[in-house]
């Protein structure tokens, strides 16, 4: 699956967030590790168990692609 990021060059620091998973953010002395912290903390905060009550239900919508996807395809 492909997550938006926010990153960007801070001082020294890169930092980052993704905005599909808010909570998940990072900060980090390149890029690359930017990336990378950000990519596990996805992974991290996806394997995170969810307790449900009883009477809840789990399911998935289908959310149709932004148009902002559409026109970069574009480009």
């Amino acid at each position: 699956m492909k997550y938006r990021a926010v990153i960007k060059k801070s001082g020294d620091w890169w930092i980052g967030w993704l905005i599909d998973l808010p909570g998940v953010n990072a900060q980090e002395k390149t890029r690359k590790e930017l990336l990378k912290s950000l990519i596990i903390g996805a992974q991290d905060m996806l394997a995170t168990d969810v307790p449900f009550e009883p009477e809840s239900q789990m399911t998935t919508v289908d959310v149709p692609d932004p148009e902002w996807i559409s026109e970069s395809a574009e480009m």
